[in-house]
């Protein structure tokens, strides 16, 4: 299997975007939606990121509609949301599919690498993986998880 940095997404205007541009920082990707009771994690998100960021971190949103709906908006939609009511400054990718048919590349990666308590599948919005600065998915987080808890980790990467 290929690793993350040969691994293609789109951004939320629908350009290519090449994981391999995120060589040699940590990562937190995590699969969001702007209808969901852990929708506020995205002030704990901000915050982590912008802690981080000047250190070599970046967080990586991909919103995913597949439970309960609850990411229904346009890419722009989603993007303009997530600005101007939760301050978010981190890069957000096109909407995409986590697990089942269509699911992303990306995502079927992260699984494979890190296993969750339904196996590989991705149980609901805000799961979040960390990987490593040589783009090994070193830990999976449940939805549960706020960015607080994982504050330490990330530090510990960088």
């Amino acid at each position: 299997m290929a690793g993350i940095y040969e691994i293609t997404v789109k951004d939320n205007k629908g350009n290519e975007v090449s994981m391999s541009q995120y060589k040699d920082k940590v990562l937190l990707i995590v699969n969001t939606a702007t209808g969901c009771g852990f929708t506020p994690q995205y002030e704990g998100l901000e915050a982590l990121y912008e802690k981080y960021r000047d250190k070599g971190f970046e967080i990586l949103d991909f919103p995913c509609n597949q439970f309960a709906g609850q990411a229904p908006g346009s890419d722009e939609e989603i993007h303009t949301f997530c600005t101007l009511k939760y301050n978010t400054s981190f890069p957000r990718f096109a909407k995409i599919k986590v697990n089942g048919e269509g699911e992303d590349p990306l995502y079927t990666f992260l699984k494979s690498q890190q296993k969750g308590v339904m196996g590989s599948k991705i149980k609901w919005n805000f799961t979040k993986f960390l990987v490593d600065r040589e783009g090994n998915v070193v830990e999976r987080f449940a939805p549960t998880d706020k960015p607080e808890s994982i504050d330490g980790k990330v530090a510990e990467l960088l």
